[in-house]
């Protein structure tokens, strides 16, 4: 026989169940309240209803919609003090130019340098028509009417310059306003998501500083002043608008000694640049060999044939309209000396970087002395670097070869170290434990894996090289981007979309080619 069930049993469970939900709220509650320190029971209050709603809520901060960024400041949010001060001065600059600025000034100045151009001409032809000058003081008076009309225009423009400031004025308000309410609207949401990151990081400053507070006030109080004032005085102080600094004080000895380093290198490692060029022009004038020198046919059969064969007949199809239009449109030779060009670059891009890639992925100690250097060489603007390499290696191909290296090799040793860095840690402690070495763990375990990211960069490095071509051309490199160039200067539009759209095909091709060998 069965033993009855206990009513209380059933009515056990919930009551514990809500019992421990009512202890994790006010768990909850009170690491709000501390992260929050003063008025915690308030941000307690709205970062409950933030979290437990579905779809964004609306809560509005009265103490951060009025003090703005010294709210932020106070709770150590200094990345949103500068950003709502940005939008605030947005708002100040236009409002303190309609309240102080004389808008018509530059416009009064001019009317009153019209009236006395004026009165000077009817001076003149008060004079010529006294002296009998009848055809003089005719074309004197042209010149007075003229002067007059202008007179009559610049006035016109003098009011409505006075005229803008009320509009300056109410347009400052109703940004005030409107960035007010913004500040107000996103704060508590903005504080939230601080909370969040605190509760996974004690390190983040909470709770309200008045430390902060007094040093949000007196950041805020100096910019604005400083910038309303800025825009608003006539005549600015000098150390307002320019840096208190000498024009070429610092300037010119930095550059005559870098001058005098660049000269000294050329001049001691002579040989050593003269080597790099000659081992670049070896591999260059080989594929020029195949590309150029070799009969179309031979060329445009063996390019399909290996599309078809790597990427599919797709891709076969697609190369062969591409070469027809290189041929048709008489680029042929010009297209082939752009790829001879590219495939050097690329070839001692990837033949460098892959290493390299894997030398940073082995070491981190490697990487960090690289990752400035590959940043300098991707941030740095192209046109720079063919100062050095005019002066290490003069002009021609082989420079222009260089130029396009220091441009396309970050992405291949980036994404290599990528790659291998991503490669699970228990895969490789798998292959180790089955009496694998260091080698066949990269070349069978860690290479396989990182491939995808591996090609990724290496089809990056291409399509950089091949960007870099019109650079190139500037130091005499040829091909394709020696059309576009000549088209820039004659401002010969259709001679330079057709050579673009030829760079362009090159540059499909080979993503083509390369995507899709790696696909199949």
């Amino acid at each position: 026989m069965s033993a009855a069930p206990d009513p209380s049993g059933s009515r056990g469970a919930p009551a514990a169940d809500a019992s421990v939900r009512s202890a994790q709220m006010d768990e909850l509650r009170e690491s709000m309240e501390r992260f929050c320190g003063r008025n915690g029971a308030y941000y307690a209050e709205r970062f409950a209803r933030i979290q437990s709603a579905r779809r964004p809520v609306w809560s509005f901060n009265w103490a951060a919609a009025l003090a703005g960024p010294v709210w932020a400041g106070a709770r150590g949010m200094w990345g949103i003090l500068c950003l709502l001060a940005i939008l605030e001065l947005l708002a100040l600059v236009p409002l303190g130019q309609g309240l102080w600025s004389d808008l018509g000034a530059k416009e009064r100045s001019r009317v009153e340098k019209l009236e006395r151009n004026h009165q000077r001409m009817l001076d003149k032809v008060q004079k010529a028509s006294d002296e009998g000058k009848a055809e003089r003081a005719a074309s004197l008076q042209n010149n007075a009417d003229n002067l007059a009309g202008a007179i009559v225009k610049a006035k016109a423009k003098l009011e409505a310059a006075e005229g803008a400031a009320t509009l300056l004025i109410t347009a400052g308000l109703v940004g005030l306003l409107l960035v007010k309410l913004l500040e107000g609207a996103l704060a508590n949401h903005l504080y939230e998501k601080r909370y969040s990151r605190w509760r996974a990081d004690r390190r983040i400053q909470s709770g309200f500083s008045a430390y902060g507070m007094l040093a949000a006030l007196a950041f805020v109080a100096a910019v604005y002043a400083v910038t309303v004032y800025g825009f608003t005085s006539p005549e600015p102080p000098a150390f307002v608008v320019d840096f208190p600094v000498a024009s070429g004080e610092y300037h010119d000895p930095i550059a005559a000694s870098i001058d005098g380093g660049f000269d000294w290198a050329s001049a001691n490692y002579a040989i050593f640049f003269r080597g790099i060029s000659k081992a670049i022009r070896v591999v260059l004038e080989g594929l020029e060999t195949i590309f150029v020198k070799t009969p179309w046919p031979v060329v445009m059969t063996v390019i399909v044939v290996t599309a078809w064969r790597l990427a599919g007949p797709r891709v076969a199809i697609f190369t062969a309209a591409a070469l027809a239009y290189l041929a048709v449109l008489g680029y042929w030779e010009r297209s082939m000396a752009t790829v001879a060009l590219l495939g050097t670059a690329a070839f001692i891009c990837v033949a460098v970087g892959v290493p390299l890639g894997v030398w940073c992925s082995r070491s981190d100690r490697v990487f960090a002395v690289a990752r400035p250097v590959l940043d300098f060489m991707q941030s740095m603007p192209a046109f720079v670097y063919l100062i050095p390499v005019i002066a290490f290696f003069g002009t021609g191909k082989p420079p222009g070869i260089i130029a396009s290296i220091v441009f396309g090799l970050p992405p291949v040793v980036r994404l290599t170290n990528l790659g291998l860095r991503q490669v699970p840690q228990d895969v490789k402690e798998a292959a180790l434990a089955f009496g694998a070495t260091k080698w066949q763990i990269l070349k069978d375990v860690e290479t396989p894996i990182a491939k995808p990211s591996i090609m990724q960069g290496i089809n990056q490095t291409i399509l950089f090289c091949l960007s870099a071509v019109v650079i190139a051309s500037l130091i005499g490199a040829k091909g394709l981007g020696y059309d576009v160039l000549v088209a820039l200067q004659y401002a010969a539009k259709g001679q330079g979309v057709l050579a673009g759209l030829a760079i362009l095909v090159c540059a499909m091709v080979i993503d083509r080619i390369v995507q899709g060998s790696f696909r199949k």
